[in-house]
């Protein structure tokens, strides 16, 4: 491709730039040659380049559509400011650290904490190939952990980088992962924790703080976690490599020391660290010398705390890790010695005060003679040929051996330590493969370079030899295996460097030859270097230094002074002070020095851990003490050679993965990238080298089908091959690129040169651009048109309008002239008739007013001369009336006094007459004759009363005839008013009938007036309900206004609410995950039991249903209230206990029988109290009776029941004596207290009938006495009857009334059910009417044959029906018959059990009992419906509850089950328990529910009932029926508002099972949890293809170009799961959503439960395809969003076909979060949109909403990308929900783990348990249950 196409005006290019490395700019003139000109971007600038030839020619830049490729290998332009800029823009902009480069994943350093690493995270990337998610260190985990299962070959991770850069976090998430997918079981997970506990020891005895880094490895480590043929964890061990010692004495400013002394030193206070003597880190010289001990965001005591934790998880002993402690405290104490000089000249010395502190501390802390380490500090011993001379050390000399001594001790301890590391995490068993992480340091240059630099950079030279053949061998597989033609790429070999360091007379060898020399030197080495390393091209000569030399590295050129190289090379420490340390009491100080190799670890040389230090062998000079003095000892460099070369070794034979960690600024800001830093790097690290070696073969590579969609617009239809993807896209590209070594065509790829895909973008956009200008002419110009026309119309009507608007104006203007004329006229005519008129009015008024005034005047004058008259004529009556008056009175006192004087004069003369005799006389002679009449009336009686005593005498004989005459009337007359009075009672009950009748037309006629009534009070109600909430609303209006209530506060109060709120659900959701934890761990230990009995060759335990042990020590805990769910420690106490044999366990229900005692012994008291009561009732209501006989002793009705009292009572009394006297005769010679208390019984009821027999004797006296007339005088049997007796009899008569009332109702009843029973079977009639209505009609439209099979089923129903109902009535008969005989056997067994010998009728009624099995036996063949009166029990042999149970449950299948009633096993086992209730049968319903719960778990366990939903279904089902049973038939009123009278009456009556619900609900919750496990592991494979994946809207794919590059072998070759075409997922999907919902629906599942289920599978579906997407940046633009829109429309839809939606779990808002994020792909993304997206996304995290829109790319270029601006704006307003996300740690990716909590609403049951039938499908357990 020519450059004229391509350096065209508007082409984008890169120019170099000394401050940002790379600007970008834009050509202003189409090049054609020599000059080139163009505009910066950002500063407008314009420049002239020269071009001198093309290679001259700058960098194209990628467009648009390809910045923040996910993979840099995928920019059509590979070079190195397309590399550069593309991670800029994914790291500043989108906040993404992770991008690939090839096999390379690029990570560079945020510094800060990004949650992107939880355990959703690392789920979301098991199984998912390479490159289908975003880049990130778990998907390189993933690739190596996935070839390693699929290929069987050993893998490496290779984690590289400078300092700061972040390798030691990277290698820690790597293993993290390894250790979360590869653990199973304890053992491993012990080892997991292992493997994770080392990583803080390492860091604090390995890691410091320098000014690039917090946390700087100062070592190189090579981990290999090994694994097994299962590829779980069993192992692991480590390796080091060159760890700074200098760092112990020696830190620069601004940096620490190792961090473990800054940790001890914060751990002071702490008993560990008691008798160490430490004190702040400032106090010790070796961790002041940084001036900077603290590091932000750090607690050293914390990370002390965590160190000491691991210590302990690895197995350090207390003693060892208090010697560590020891040792490491006593080098901080061997710094602080202070050594002082003295002497001078020649004879200058050093010495060490007595008194020194810190020295004495030290030997203290060491055990160490304190007077020999003095001296040997200060002192060294010169040993030659015949003698030895101790020579003193100067004041430098004695402080450089003694941090050689503290660096000895140190690097020791080091090793030591991480010997024992290695040794915590030996193999336990055969290593299978393994993984290794290398976590080394990176290439590095500084200004002075020194050893340590040296040997980092030629271990780098190492790897990147072996990564460059790496990378190329990669290419080369790829290309051979598309079998395309390519040519021999040429890439950068560093092997000449690599021989300039290790070969012969190289850098190394000439160093140790150096070292071996007495008086070798730095300076004289480096004179042997410029001599003999002349030849090599990457050695040279500094032109400026003679004591420096330059080698040319892969990365750069590095110049090296070689001051110090000798000095640490050698690492010699003074023999005397080793011997010093080894004769230490501290046994692991003076282990460390004792002797070399693996023994001075504590181990044989031929055993041990499977890998030892890097340096093994390195110990100071002398410290060997059993190898010969003469000896010479390997130098570090040596040591170093040989450890990096046994590196290559291992990992040349494994398959690498490289992870290169970038550092984006020395500041350590957060997400800022500075271009210098980066490229340094980019380039020593081999990225770019990488790239270089893409650029040169095929770098883009498509699918055909992809590259057909495309780039299928810049082709025509002639082009196209239908159904030949490889045939159209040869066309394609044979016309759009004329050179054809731009392209190659491979098997299944499309394989294109750099550049060659931008152009075609070019071409595709601007084909594109010109469609869409074509497309925009045409509508444009019918736009105009349409609007041009509209104008023309609009402007005739604006005119017409304004026309007829001034015509109508003028009119209206001429009307309104006239009208104002005839308006004038009228007013002005108005005017003067109204001032006539007034005038008038006037006039009239004022005549009237005089007129009036003159009458007036006349008037009172007339009015005063009528009173003065009247008044006269008053005064004078009254004066004539006095003057009358006066004259009477004195006549009336006059005659008064006339009339007395004549009185008195009449009354003298009387008094004379009466003293004289004559008078006296005259009155006794009328008395004299009164006596002598009475003396002869008095002889006349006596005459007659003679005669009467004779004639009394005669009528005595007739007096007995008379009294039976009047009995006989009596008798008649009572007769006769008994017929009358019920006659009477029938009229009075016919007219209460009449009236009733009456009052019920009344009481409708009252309803209807009453709903009247209430119609109208609801009115006024509602009327003043409405006023009371207007006044309700104004105070309340008022009192806010008044009080001023906080609406802060008040929103305080509603989140503290949905806090609590939240608090319970999570209460109850991790209590269900302890649950579901403690099944998985009850069915792993199962499995291993089963396991571990295979291995020892136990039997088969499949026969045995449940271990009662098991059962009792699971639920046996429960009958008591307690939870089934324990505490970890009591968990793993339980696991040990059961593993254990013969550990016997405790009887737990032992205490539910003592509870059941005590209920039975309250039971028993409270029936006691109700019998007391009942006869105190009996006393009272005899007593009464009693009173009533005294009462009415003359009542007749009495009379004709004391016969049948007194032969009821004979009676009684005849049964009892013979009882009395058979128990008696059994009982003798006996003591027995049940006789004793029967006899007792007897005892009371003989003086019980005796007293009713005294009561009846009298009874009769008094009706005998009753019956004698009356002996008294005619006078006396004449005479008025006694009110009291007219009271009895009115008393007895309402009795017998009342009586009469009650036989009445009685029959009132009895009539209303024959009528209800009546309506019933009218109504049984009707149905069978309509069905042979419709079966007639149905007939009709049959043929003839199919009428006759009708009839004739039909008819065969009918008889079966009657033959069903003469079996009930038969079968009730017969059951009648038992019942009897079973109550007279219990009572037979009573006597018997009380002492009684009844052995007749005992025989007899075994007889009875044996005919009447029998005949039950013939009639359970034939009878298959239940008996109405039935009781609803099912009994059971108790001896075969195994084959019982095994019948009901284990051998019950799904498909059998779903023919039957939906949970017909639960209702037979309650049945069973009933049954048991009943009998009183404590044992036996413990064990039956406890068998009954083993059993379910063990179908459960079974391998096809983990992987079976239909069985977890059913017995899901059937248990939490079984728990309703237990709820609803408890007694509990709150269980029983909707049972029926009858199921009230089945309610258990001895035993409470209230604490078998809790065992129950746990279970039905695991078996719920294992539903939706099994749901989601279906799913799970559908849901990216079905629901991201699937392109249900045709013609909307607009996905962007995608990298195929990867790993050979990577893509494509899933291990387990095969291949899903996302056209037919989304179908699959619903198919199999379908099916779960028919299954939980056809086993009878609560509509509740079922909503429950899919709402955690539809919360399952959402975070899984939301993590997808948040983790996919492929998938994050406008078309995408809508398909996936389209496709959870579709699950929406399916739920509501479905009536899954539920108000109480909302099921389809579980949705929100993926519908919120596809709805925010597809909004626009404009500032004025900032408000509605954050309102619009209320569902979904700051974090993801962020996220979304950093990854968005759209997949075309004429679509809006997002701005960072718009972001943070997003983020501004978002800003305290992302505060408190931050507060409660939301991760970035849901929890697709995450289970709700599960309810189980009470659900009670309809079916009565007389109505159920054992079906002949359930096979066996009709011979094993009898219904009763």
């Amino acid at each position: 491709m020519s450059t004229d196409i391509l350096f065209t005006k508007g082409a984008r290019v890169w120019l170099k730039d000394p401050d940002s490395v790379w600007i970008g700019a834009v050509v202003t003139k189409n090049y054609s040659g020599a000059v080139l000109q163009v505009e910066t971007e950002e500063t407008l600038e314009s420049r002239e380049i020269a071009i001198k030839t093309d290679n001259d020619l700058p960098p194209l830049r990628n467009p648009d559509i390809l910045i923040g490729e996910n993979d840099l290998t995928s920019l059509s332009y590979l070079h190195e400011p397309a590399v550069l800029h593309n991670l800029r823009v994914r790291f500043e902009d989108r906040n993404q650290i992770y991008t690939y480069c090839g096999i390379v994943l690029v990570a560079i350093n945020p510094y800060q904490q990004l949650h992107i690493y939880d355990n959703d995270t690392i789920f979301a990337y098991r199984g998912q190939n390479m490159g289908d998610l975003d880049p990130h260190i778990y998907a390189v985990s993933e690739e190596a952990f996935k070839l390693m299962e699929r290929d069987g070959k050993d893998q490496s991770i290779i984690v590289s980088g400078e300092s700061g850069a972040g390798k030691t976090v990277s290698a820690k998430y790597s293993m993290r992962y390894f250790a979360t997918i590869g653990g199973s079981g304890d053992t491993e997970t012990q080892v997991e924790r292992r493997v994770l506990a080392s990583s803080p020891i390492m860091e604090a005895i390995g890691n410091a703080k320098t000014t690039r880094n917090d946390n700087s490895s100062r070592f190189g480590k090579y981990i290999e976690i090994d694994f097994s043929k299962h590829y779980q964890i069993i192992g692991a061990s480590m390796r080091t490599y060159l760890l700074e010692k200098s760092r112990v004495v020696f830190q620069a400013s601004e940096e620490r020391n190792y961090h473990v002394f800054y940790q001890m030193c914060a751990a002071r206070e702490l008993p560990e660290m008691e008798g160490l003597a430490l004190s702040h880190q400032d106090n010790f010289i070796y961790t002041n010398q940084g001036e900077n001990p603290d590091i932000d965001n750090v607690d050293d005591l914390a990370e002390f705390k965590k160190t000491h934790e691991s210590f302990r998880l690895l197995g350090f002993s207390e003693s060892d890790t208090e010697k560590i402690y020891r040792i490491l405290a006593g080098i901080l104490h061997l710094g602080n010695i202070k050594i002082k000089h003295a002497g001078r000249g020649d004879n200058e010395t050093s010495v060490i005060n007595d008194e020194d502190v810190p020295l004495q501390e030290m030997c203290r802390l060491l055990d160490v003679e304190a007077d020999q380490m003095k001296r040997w500090l200060c002192h060294r011993k010169i040993v030659s040929m015949r003698e030895s001379i101790v020579k003193p050390m100067t004041l430098q000399q004695a402080e450089q051996s003694r941090d050689a001594l503290a660096k000895c001790i140190y690097s020791n301890l080091f090793d030591w330590i991480v010997f024992q590391i290695n040794k915590a995490l030996r193999v336990t068993g055969k290593i299978h493969k393994f993984i290794g992480v290398l976590d080394i340091y990176g290439f590095e240059t500084f200004e002075i370079n020194s050893f340590e630099q040296f040997c980092i950079n030629y271990a780098n030279e190492k790897l990147q030899q072996q990564f460059n053949c790496h990378v190329f061998k990669l290419e080369q597989e790829e290309y051979i295996k598309e079998g395309i033609e390519w040519k021999m790429i040429d890439f950068y070999d560093n092997q000449p460097c690599i021989d300039l360091i290790e070969s012969k007379l190289g850098i190394l060898d000439l160093l140790d030859e150096e070292c071996r020399m007495p008086k070798g030197s730095d300076k004289s080495w480096v004179d042997k270097l410029y001599d003999k390393c002349k030849k090599y091209e990457h050695f040279s000569k500094p032109r400026l230094s003679q004591t420096a030399f330059l080698v040319k590295h892969f990365a750069d050129q590095v110049e090296y002074e070689c001051d110090g190289f000798l000095h640490k090379n050698r690492d010699t420490v003074m023999e005397e002070q080793i011997n010093i340390l080894k004769a230490s009491k501290n046994d692991l100080l003076s282990d460390l020095f004792i002797s070399e190799g693996p023994e001075s670890l504590g181990v044989s040389g031929g055993g041990g851990a499977k890998v030892t230090p890097a340096k093994p062998g390195a110990r100071p000079g002398g410290a060997g003490g059993g190898a010969a003095r003469g000896g010479h000892k390997k130098t570090v460099g040596s040591q170093f050679r040989e450890s990096l070369n046994l590196l290559m070794t291992n990992l040349n034979s494994t398959n690498p993965h490289y992870v290169r960690c970038i550092k984006p600024n020395d500041q350590k800001a957060a997400f800022v990238f500075e271009s210098k830093r980066a490229v340094q790097q980019l380039r020593a690290c081999g990225v770019l080298e990488t790239v270089r070696i893409s650029a040169a073969g095929y770098p883009s590579r498509w699918t055909y089908y992809d590259f057909f969609v495309r780039y299928r617009v810049l082709c025509t239809s002639k082009d196209v091959s239908r159904g030949d993807y490889r045939k159209t896209c040869e066309n394609i590209v044979a016309k759009l690129i004329r050179d054809p070594d731009k392209y190659q065509f491979g098997k299944n790829k499309l394989f294109f040169r750099a550049g060659q895909v931008a152009y075609m973008e070019k071409l595709r956009s601007d084909k594109l651009k010109s469609c869409g200008i074509m497309i925009q002419k045409h509508v444009k110009g019918f736009l105009y048109r349409k609007r041009y026309e509209t104008i023309k119309k609009s402007t005739g009507t604006i005119q017409r309008w304004v026309r007829g608007f001034l015509a109508r104006r003028q009119v209206r203007s001429m009307r309104r002239n006239h009208a104002a004329t005839i308006i004038q006229a009228a007013y002005r005519g108005h005017v003067q008739r109204t001032k006539f008129l007034e005038l008038r009015a006037m006039t009239i008024r004022l005549q009237a007013n005089m007129r009036a005034y003159r009458a007036r005047k006349e008037y009172r004058r007339l009015l005063e001369e009528k009173s003065a008259t009247i008044i006269q004529k008053r005064v004078r009556g009254w004066i004539a009336r006095v003057k009358y008056a006066r004259t009477v009175r004195s006549v009336v006192i006059a005659q008064n006094a006339v009339r007395r004087r004549i009185a008195r004069k009449q009354l003298k003369k009387l008094k004379i007459e009466a003293k004289s005799v004559e008078k006296q006389k005259e009155l006794n002679k009328g008395l004299e004759n009164k006596i002598i009449s009475l003396q002869q009336r008095l002889t006349e009686a006596m005459n007659e009363n003679k005669s009467l005593k004779s004639t009394v005498e005669a009528g005595a004989a007739l007096s007995e005839e008379l009294g039976k005459a009047k009995k006989a009337e009596e008798e008649a007359k009572t007769k006769g008013e008994r017929i009358k009075t019920l006659e009477e009672e029938l009229r009075q009950v016919r007219g209460e009938l009449q009236k009733e009748r009456e009052e019920k037309v009344d009481l409708v006629t009252e309803k209807v007036r009453a709903e009247e009534e209430i119609s109208t009070l609801k009115n006024e109600i509602q009327q003043t309900m409405e006023k009371h909430n207007a006044d309700l609303a104004a105070a309340q209006t008022k009192a806010e206004n008044s009080a001023k209530i906080d609406p802060v506060e008040l929103e305080r109060l509603e989140a503290e609410k949905q806090q609590i709120h939240s608090e319970y659900e999570q209460e109850r959701i991790a209590y269900q995950k302890l649950l579901k934890e403690y099944n998985r761990l009850e069915l792993q230990r199962d499995n291993l039991q089963d396991e571990v009995n295979v291995l020892r060759g136990a039997p088969n335990q499949d026969e045995t249903l449940y271990d009662p042990k098991e059962d009792e020590s699971a639920y046996g805990g429960s009958m008591s209230g307690r939870s089934s769910m324990v505490s970890t420690l009591e968990r793993d106490r339980t696991l040990e206990s059961i593993t254990t044999e013969g550990n016997p366990t405790q009887d737990i229900g032992l205490l539910m029988k003592f509870q059941g005692a005590l209920r039975e012994e309250q039971r028993m008291r409270e029936t006691m109290e109700k019998e007391k009561e009942a006869l105190e009732k009996r006393i009272e209501d005899l007593e009464a009776a009693k009173e009533n006989n005294n009462n009415e002793m003359y009542k007749p009705v009495d009379m004709f029941r004391l016969d049948e009292v007194t032969a009821e009572n004979a009676r009684l009394r005849e049964s009892l004596e013979s009882l009395r006297e058979s128990i008696a005769q059994s009982a003798e010679g006996t003591e027995n207290s049940a006789v004793r208390e029967i006899m007792d019984q007897y005892s009371s009821l003989v003086e019980e009938l005796d007293r009713k027999k005294e009561e009846c004797l009298n009874l009769k006296t008094m009706v005998a006495n009753s019956q004698k007339a009356t002996q008294g005088s005619l006078g006396a049997v004449e005479g008025e009857l006694d009110p009291e007796e007219l009271f009895q009899a009115y008393e007895s008569q309402k009795n017998v009334i009342q009586q009469l009332q009650s036989s009445l109702n009685e029959e009132r009843e009895k009539c209303k059910e024959i009528e209800s029973s009546m309506k019933a079977e009218v109504e049984k009639l009707s149905v069978a009417n309509r069905e042979a209505q419709q079966l007639l009609q149905t007939n009709m439209k049959r043929n003839p044959a199919s009428q006759t099979e009708a009839i004739m089923q039909h008819e065969l129903q009918r008889l079966t029906g009657e033959n069903f109902d003469l079996l009930e009535k038969i079968e009730n008969l017969n059951d009648q018959l038992k019942r009897l005989k079973k109550q007279l056997k219990i009572y037979m067994k009573k006597l018997e059990d009380g002492g009684g010998s009844l052995s007749d009728t005992e025989e007899c009624v075994e007889q009875d009992s044996r005919s009447d099995n029998g005949e039950t036996d013939a009639s359970l063949v034939v009878i298959t419906r239940r008996e109405h009166e039935s009781m609803g029990m099912l009994e059971y042999d108790k001896t075969q509850e195994e084959k019982v149970l095994r019948a009901l449950i284990l051998d019950l299948k799904p498909k059998v089950a779903s023919q039957m009633l939906p949970g017909l096993p639960a209702y037979f086992l309650f049945m069973m328990i009933r049954h048991l209730d009943y009998m009183n049968d404590e044992k036996n319903v413990r064990t039956l529910i406890q068998g009954g719960i083993a059993c379910i778990k063990k179908t459960i366990k079974k391998h096809k009932g983990q992987t079976d939903i239909e069985l977890k279904t059913l017995w899901l089902s059937n248990t939490l029926r079984v728990l309703h049973c237990l709820k609803q038939y408890s007694g509990e009123e709150q269980f029983q508002l909707h049972s029926s009278p009858k199921q009230i009456e089945h309610c258990l009556r001895n035993f409470d099972l209230t604490a078998y619900r809790r065992v129950l609900s746990d279970i039905a919750v695991w078996i719920y949890q294992g539903i939706t496990k099994l749901m989601e592991d279906e799913l799970h494979p559908l849901l990216v293809a079905a629901l991201l994946e699937h392109e249900g809207i045709g013609g909307l794919s607009g996905d962007k170009p995608r990298a195929l590059r990867g790993r050979t072998g990577s893509t494509g070759n899933e291990l387990e799961n095969e291949y899903l075409d996302p056209k037919v997922a989304l179908d699959r999907l619903l198919s199999s959503l379908t099916r779960f919902n028919q299954i939980l629906q056809k086993h009878g599942l609560d509509p509740e439960i079922i909503a429950q289920i899919f709402r955690q599978i539809f919360y399952f579906v959402c975070a899984n395809c939301l993590n997808n997407l948040l983790l996919r940046k492929d998938m994050c633009h406008w078309s995408r969003g809508m398909q996936i829109r389209y496709n959870i429309a579709q699950i929406e839809q399916w739920a509501r076909d479905q009536k899954i939606e539920d108000t109480d779990t909302k099921v389809i808002d579980t949705l929100l979060p993926i519908i919120q994020a596809t709805q925010l792909l597809q909004a626009r993304k404009s500032e004025e949109d900032v408000s509605g997206i954050c309102d619009m996304c209320d569902k979904l995290r700051v974090s993801q909403i962020i996220k979304i829109l950093n990854v968005y790319t759209p997949a075309d270029e004429f679509e809006e990308r997002v701005s960072p601006a718009f972001v943070r704006k997003i983020r501004t307003k978002l800003q305290e929900r992302a505060m408190e996300e931050a507060k409660n740690q939301a991760p970035l990716l849901m929890d697709a783990k995450f289970s709700f909590a599960v309810k189980f609403p009470f659900n009670p049951s309809k079916i009565h348990f007389d109505e159920l039938d054992i079906p002949t499908l359930y096979t066996n357990l009709p011979n094993l249950v009898r219904k009763i």
